[in-house]
């Protein structure tokens, strides 16, 4: 697949069907015409890039990324495991060297990770070291109804169904947005949306090209968070939890 670097940014109507957005936690993929919103929605502060380990440039997989100092004080503070923050961690970084104008936060990529499946741990899935998750994440059929319908674009492959398509993955991608979305992050020659470091690399990528790579303001933010799932509950939820893990680093570094 091209870069997600150079591609075009998606339109409205792409942008409903690209991400998956499915948001187990939450429910699935809303329908379009939400109620208006009763209250301004969060968003989440913009935070530092975490610090790099010492480990050489050349070849290094996001998930080696991250210093495992940080990576162990914090995820005793913010409740993150340590496997999956290095995951969040890793793309934040890689993102900045990459596009350091998008300004991404790693506790944004966590926030949704949260959101989506609990880092991985949805419906007593486990991550391992890895960072593939068993048994494998799948949503619910995307037929209609309570949900947007969108009938099978992958014959299958990727989400196990031939009849319609399904969320899949810790961070719920649909089988069309992986396939213009799907990157190799952990460095095993596999695009995996099973796997939590692909899958966050490729949510950052996402949420920078939605946002017009200014993850840093209000507007920025909210327009990324909202292509990803307009749901004003689910916006919330995101917001709430990467500024409780922004604030988890503060308690921990006083």
């Amino acid at each position: 697949m091209h870069s997600p670097e150079t591609q075009d940014r998606p339109t409205a109507a792409r942008r409903r069907r690209s991400l998956a957005g499915a948001s187990i936690l939450l429910g699935a993929i809303l329908l379009s015409g939400c109620a208006p919103e009763p209250e301004p929605v969060p968003y989440a502060k913009p935070v530092e890039v975490p610090p790099k380990s010492d480990a050489p440039d050349g070849g290094v997989a996001n998930v080696d990324l991250a210093d495992e100092g940080w990576v162990a004080e914090v995820s005793s503070s913010s409740g993150i495991p340590e496997r999956a923050l290095r995951s969040y961690a890793g793309a934040a970084i890689r993102k900045a060297e990459l596009t350091p104008e998008c300004g991404i936060g790693w506790t944004t990529i966590a926030a949704v990770g949260f959101a989506e499946s609990d880092h991985g741990r949805h419906d007593g899935s486990k991550l391992g070291e890895d960072g593939v998750v068993t048994p494998p994440i799948f949503g619910v059929p995307l037929q209609g109804g309570e949900t947007e319908e969108i009938t099978d674009t992958d014959q299958g492959v990727i989400d196990g169904d031939p009849v319609h398509d399904r969320a899949v993955g810790p961070f719920q991608f649909i089988p069309e947005s992986w396939e213009n979305w799907g990157t190799d992050a952990s460095g095993d020659g596999v695009l995996d949306p099973q796997n939590l470091d692909d899958a966050a690399m490729a949510a950052a990528n996402y949420l920078c090209r939605a946002s017009d790579y200014d993850m840093r303001t209000e507007a920025g933010w909210l327009s990324g968070i909202r292509a990803y799932n307009s749901s004003p509950e689910y916006l919330r939820r995101v917001a709430a939890a990467a500024n409780e893990y922004a604030e988890a680093v503060s308690s921990a570094e006083k």
